[in-house]
């Protein structure tokens, strides 16, 4: 039995004649006839009774058809589905973002890529430092990766979307808030906090260099991990803060942002792949984040 013995029958037992049927079809009138015949003899039952004037259905013929619709319209279904999916209208991906573009990128790009592309359902996960996110692309927990490079390893594709400078997070009493920007030297005495070192965060990394170039190295220093729990101990005044400038999208009753003078320290913010996916609904989404971020340019 073929699909188009389905469809054959399903255009008799609807138009309740053969030559109405054959013309539904675009066929001539004996090869119906013959396929319909073939159909019942294969299944052993007759499915419709013939007269000179009409074409009826037996009861089996009856259950026959509300059975063949179904199956032809699941076909119907996934023929479409998977159209929708190689167009790359259709599809799941897991999407991670950097502590300091949860707060700023994560609602923006959500919010277009859900009128955009509702049919691919988005899993969306953020406060991830980059090596975190190169370990869940390496391991297929994560499809795309909004980080900071760089990025060491020969698996992963790199687009660097934008550069942004690093800003001051102070306490809102710090004596210096009040100012439209500060000397990054004018905090040298301060404790800073951060985002993990050992090669954990490029932001450290930035940092870090911000102060040596600004003449000191910071003497006491606390951790974090993610952005949000910075934030709240600059609010609380256990130290300062040197953070990219999207931040500041982060509002913290308690803390307050301040450019930088005397200083052109920047961070990138980059969009990473495995380097062998091809997925088209990735591509677009892809696509999609780079026309509203900007940037797009390569790196191993």
């Amino acid at each position: 039995m073929e699909l188009r013995h389905l469809r054959y029958f399903v255009a008799v037992a609807e138009e309740c004649h053969f030559g109405r049927a054959a013309e539904r079809l675009h066929i001539a009138q004996p090869p119906l006839s013959q396929q319909i015949k073939q159909l019942e003899a294969e299944l052993g039952v007759p499915l419709l009774i013939r007269s000179t004037r009409k074409v009826e259905l037996t009861a089996a013929g009856e259950l026959y058809l509300e059975r063949a619709r179904t199956v032809l319209a699941t076909v119907d279904r996934a023929e479409l589905e998977a159209k929708r999916v190689a167009a790359g209208q259709l599809g799941h991906l897991a999407i991670g973002f950097t502590g300091s573009a949860t707060y700023e990128l994560l609602p923006s790009l959500a919010r277009v890529l859900r009128d955009d592309f509702p049919g691919i359902e988005l899993e969306l996960k953020g406060e991830m430092l980059t090596p975190n996110q190169v370990a869940a692309l390496l391991d297929r927990t994560l499809d795309l990766g909004f980080l900071r490079p760089p990025v060491r390893s020969p698996d992963i594709e790199v687009r660097v979307l934008r550069r942004e400078p690093l800003i001051a997070a102070l306490p809102a009493s710090h004596p210096l808030a009040g100012r439209s920007r500060v000397k990054l030297a004018a905090l040298s005495g301060e404790p800073f906090i951060c985002y993990p070192s050992q090669h954990r965060s490029v932001v450290y990394e930035a940092v870090f260099d911000a102060c040596r170039h600004a003449g000191f190295t910071p003497q006491s220093v606390v951790e974090v991990a993610e952005t949000s729990t910075m934030v709240a101990f600059v609010a609380a005044g256990i130290g300062v803060a040197l953070v990219p400038a999207s931040v500041q999208h982060l509002r913290i009753t308690g803390a307050t942002y301040l450019p930088l003078s005397g200083t052109t320290e920047e961070v990138e913010l980059a969009a990473a792949t495995r380097r062998d996916d091809r997925s088209p609904h990735l591509a677009r989404v892809l696509a999609r984040a780079q026309s509203l971020i900007g940037g797009g340019r390569r790196r191993s």
